[in-house]
């Protein structure tokens, strides 16, 4: 059921198209603040469709996309940031020859003229306790940096624009195991402070005890909602998702 137990965001029968190739068939979903839910499903399924019409990225040709009870489809992505939608895309779309610290500022940008530096200062002294590595890297190139620490870059790149729902398209894609738990940990601690999360999982069982909820996609459509565990257990007895892919 969408918009039950005052949902942050609604996604209401959406249909967008990649050009003229449908890419979602009425998709309807939603999320609580302070709530994680995880898209799965097959490359090609629709995840990052869905994630990209949130933020204004993709052209919503019918249906409703609701965020805080305001409907946003057709916004352009820097006023849908400014409302409280962070999108941290799988290519990450870091700075590379720009320092940690640079790159961290850059996500204050619709921020910066109407806030004070110190207000500024304090939400990095927060990114990096969150992700203690970025404190140790302030200075040095973002393009120097590890996939693990690129990636917690981004992510607190993102939480610089204070968001109240996060979008993250694959966070733990291609990390170490060791570095993808911290990846996630560090999300759940988000989720536990009331941010809102929607997450694409490359493996299902990383996110597993940490989600909510999940939606499984195929061919542009949602075709079930379950706990996470439930999903893990169906996707390892059907062909829609696999815990290790």
């Amino acid at each position: 059921m969408v918009g039950k137990n005052n949902s942050i965001l609604d996604m209401v029968d959406v249909h967008a198209r990649y050009e003229s190739v449908p890419v979602l068939r009425g998709v309807s979903l939603y999320i609580k603040q302070g709530e994680m839910v995880v898209l799965v499903g097959r490359h090609g399924s629709g995840k990052t469709a869905i994630l990209k019409a949130i933020c204004g990225l993709l052209p919503v040709v019918k249906g409703e996309v609701l965020f805080d009870g305001l409907s946003i489809q057709g916004l352009p992505p820097e006023k849908i940031v400014g409302l409280g939608i962070a999108y941290v895309d799988e290519m990450k779309l870091l700075f590379p020859a720009m320092s940690v610290i640079d790159n961290l500022i850059l996500g204050t940008y619709h921020r910066h003229r109407r806030e004070r530096r110190d207000h500024i200062e304090q939400d990095i002294e927060t990114v990096c306790q969150l992700f203690p590595v970025l404190a140790e890297r302030k200075k040095q190139y973002a393009g120097t940096l590890s996939g693990g620490e690129q990636q917690m870059l981004a992510i607190g790149r993102a939480l610089m624009s204070r968001p109240k729902l996060l979008l993250l398209d694959c966070p733990t894609l291609g990390l170490a195991p060791k570095l993808a738990k911290k990846v996630v940990q560090a999300l759940s601690e988000l989720r536990d402070h009331g941010i809102a999360i929607l997450l694409i999982a490359q493996k299902l069982q990383q996110v597993v005890d940490v989600a909510d909820r999940g939606y499984v996609m195929e061919r542009g459509e949602i075709i079930r909602e379950d706990s996470p565990q439930e999903l893990l257990y169906v996707g390892e007895h059907s062909r829609f998702v696999s815990p290790k892919t």
